[in-house]
């Protein structure tokens, strides 16, 4: 195989890649042609796109291609997920530099493969165009299979705030990489590849979820959004969310506070739900806060007074 992705060419590299991509159930055609077709039983698609930007999202000296792949997929089908749906397929677009090894984007190609398989869903297809950094562009497909949607815009007031997932290990990776180490190695991996509570969401819709949001950007800057979008105040209870060992020994080394990572750390890919009281929740949500009239975000009935998440407008 040649060594670069220039050598390689387009047509070469999607030979490659598709390869190396098994198609499962849903897809009724995958790659080769101009467009995928993939089984809708349903009549309803539910459909997201997120995009990983070489050096914003990533760093090639701090994740290998694999990690990119997994962490490509990961946010996208986190995203199906919080809509109570069940990921069926994804399309990926690629750009790249000429000279980057083409065993880096195949590698990619591959975790962005393994990922999707952990649910059962595909990659279907895609384009790849040069690019002087790394762009991944993804889109996302799924399906309700009958239910309705789970919204960020049901949330009432009595009802109980959830949590699914971990918080604030994937800003402990980050701030351990920042500043030139690669140790904790438990954090570090949070970083490079989120741990998506995968069948959470349909779990929650099942359950009587009255709204639910992907934690990306940090549990109270998407509470806010589920805040917003529901006309209703929010508050966290502090001594309810998990400040796990790992956190607190790289917090005490780095002079930091981990329960700000918890709160406003993102890339975690946890998933945030309100419930009715009555629901008796499975062992893997926690009850973290509630729902009351009013509007905005609390934390311990007291406003949070430091950047509530992550803003990609923002430095």
């Amino acid at each position: 195989m040649p060594d670069s992705v220039g050598e390689l060419g387009e047509f070469g590299l999607i030979g490659a890649v598709t390869a190396r991509l098994p198609q499962g159930r849903d897809v009724l055609l995958g790659p080769g042609d101009d467009s995928a077709v993939v089984a809708v039983p349903d009549g309803r698609v539910v459909v997201t796109t997120d995009l990983l930007v070489e050096n914003r999202h990533f760093r090639r000296d701090w994740s290998e291609a694999a990690d990119v792949g997994h962490k490509a997929a990961a946010q996208n089908l986190s995203d199906i997920e919080a809509m109570g749906a069940r990921p069926t397929s994804l399309v990926v677009g690629l750009g790249v530099p000429a000279d980057l090894p083409a065993s880096w984007a195949i590698a990619l190609s591959e975790g962005l493969g393994e990922e999707a398989a952990l649910v059962g869903a595909s990659v279907v297809g895609g384009d790849v165009v040069r690019s002087p950094l790394v762009v991944v562009s993804v889109t996302a497909l799924g399906t309700l299979a009958g239910a309705e949607p789970v919204t960020r815009s049901g949330a009432r007031p009595g009802d109980v705030v959830a949590v699914c997932g971990r918080l604030g290990w994937a800003e402990a990776g980050y701030q351990v990489l920042s500043r030139g180490f690669r140790t904790p190695r438990a954090v570090v991996e949070a970083h490079r590849r989120p741990r998506v509570p995968y069948g959470a969401g349909a779990e929650a819709a099942a359950l009587g979820a009255t709204a639910m949001c992907d934690v990306s950007d940090g549990l109270l800057g998407d509470l806010g959004h589920v805040a917003a979008a529901s006309g209703v105040a929010v508050d966290v209870d502090p001594s309810r969310l998990e400040v796990a060992g790992p956190l607190r020994e790289v917090a005490s080394a780095l002079g930091a506070d981990p329960l700000a990572w918890v709160l406003t750390g993102g890339d975690d890919n946890a998933l945030v739900a309100t419930y009715p009281a009555a629901v008796e929740l499975p062992e893997r949500w926690t009850v973290i806060g509630s729902v009351s009239g009013g509007s905005g975000v609390t934390v311990g009935g007291a406003a949070y007074d430091a950047p509530a998440g992550h803003d990609h407008f923002a430095g």
